[in-house]
């Protein structure tokens, strides 16, 4: 069967948020670029839904903000545990250096939708939705583009540079061979909804409390509920009656009272298999991984959409030009691995950390000395720490800040 062929640029396989940003800044900058996306749609559910002070400081420079915080969300100033009986700040955003003080809550394709509609708006941008990628075209030692489907028929994308944006199941790492490193994780999360109430508490918040661990994101209607469990251990939660799920929920968050009732049926419940790896070489001749195909974070924190979105901007300011020019090199790729790639490894240290020291003991029921970890304590009695710890999962390290020129002027608040 003859394949159809499409000439580009760049080719991003994976139309996330990494994807999307690096097509929609490298469009800006009048680079041709292809992104193609697997699904018809953006309307995946339990997916990152935290857009952090560093996101909307880049739409921000984009002149994108405004016209982003018309679209509807909420806003957490903190971020507040509670742990047996003991209530703590986490993380005060107000303590921090930002433009928006504030994490945004926001369904991701409300984000995603977003992005396509202003970068559909440059010429040199082309989304091709239900387009998943199936192999890399090679050429000698060099990747030239990508074998996709496009109406169940062949199509061939060449391009000076493929992008792989498709996350850590990432089909064209695996093509090109790029072999992670396992970090390992002790926990897996289950996803569920619960509807919400007024008088129910506003800011996001983790509960931990007799070897178990709820996670509860205000998303205006309902609450989005992540219930911690030891890797692996779905299956026996699963053959256990769903009422006694139930009474594990309740007991964390008894102001639920009887709409714990709503998760009727584990077929309400989306299993999230948590894993934390990263390449130790992002890229290859051709092609360059970035976001969750370079490094798996944990959900420690939610920073991963953040980590995923700042390897976008670093990826357009460094390669806008070399791909205008023609002049993409393995030593220029490489520069953008050397720019993220430390942020990212700290970043997934810090989260190890909180895995091993926190999370494995509490799901272990081992309790810390003085039956509170030392994170606890230190935050308890040095309250100003909650703005460290603000910015390290509102800002992360080494924040990137748009570079790339804007070839069209185009003016966005229309």
């Amino acid at each position: 069967m003859n394949s159809s062929q499409i000439n580009t640029r760049c080719c991003i396989v994976g139309g996330g948020p990494a994807g999307l940003f690096a097509g929609f800044l490298l469009a800006r900058s009048g680079v041709d670029v292809v992104v193609l996306e697997k699904h018809a749609d953006f309307l995946r559910d339990f997916r990152g839904d935290t857009i952090h002070p560093s996101t909307l400081q880049v739409l921000h420079e984009l002149g994108l903000l405004n016209r982003f915080l018309t679209l509807p969300h909420g806003e957490a100033h903190k971020l507040d545990a509670q742990i047996g009986d003991e209530s703590v700040v986490v993380a005060d955003f107000g303590r921090m250096k930002a433009l928006c003080q504030f994490i945004a809550f926001m369904p991701q394709w409300d984000l995603l939708n977003f992005l396509v509609v202003h970068a559909s708006r440059y010429p040199t941008f082309h989304l091709h939705m239900e387009t998943p990628a199936i192999d890399l075209l090679k050429r000698a030692d060099s990747i030239v583009g990508v074998k996709a489907l496009s109406n169940d028929q062949p199509v061939e994308i060449c391009a000076d540079l493929v992008i792989a944006a498709d996350g850590r199941h990432s089909t064209i790492r695996q093509s090109a061979g790029l072999q992670a490193r396992e970090l390992g994780a002790p926990m897996d999360v289950l996803w569920f909804k619960i509807s919400r109430q007024e008088s129910d508490p506003q800011d996001p918040a983790g509960r931990v409390d007799n070897g178990r661990i709820l996670i509860m994101i205000n998303r205006g209607d309902h609450w989005q509920c992540g219930y911690v469990i030891a890797k692996g251990a779905f299956e026996t939660t699963r053959s256990a009656d769903i009422a006694a799920f139930q009474a594990q929920v309740g007991e964390l968050a008894p102001f639920l009272g009887s709409r714990i009732s709503e998760i009727d049926s584990f077929d309400k419940v989306s299993l999230l298999a948590v894993a934390v790896d990263r390449l130790p070489l992002w890229h290859r001749p051709g092609l360059l991984a970035i976001g969750d195909a370079a490094h798996a974070m944990s959900p420690v924190g939610g920073v991963g959409i953040n980590l995923a979105i700042q390897d976008a901007v670093a990826t357009a300011n460094l390669l806008w030009k070399p791909l205008l020019n023609r002049q993409v090199t393995d030593d220029v790729l490489h520069r953008v691995q050397q720019r993220r790639a430390w942020p990212a490894r700290l970043t997934q240290m810090f989260q190890v950390a909180i895995q091993k020291r926190i999370i494995e003991r509490v799901l272990g029921n081992r309790s810390q000395p003085n039956g509170r970890p030392l994170l606890v304590r230190l935050l308890k009695t040095f309250p100003s720490l909650t703005g460290l710890t603000a910015r390290l999962v509102g800002v992360g390290l080494r924040p990137e800040h748009v570079t790339s020129p804007d070839r069209y002027k185009l003016d966005h608040t229309r």
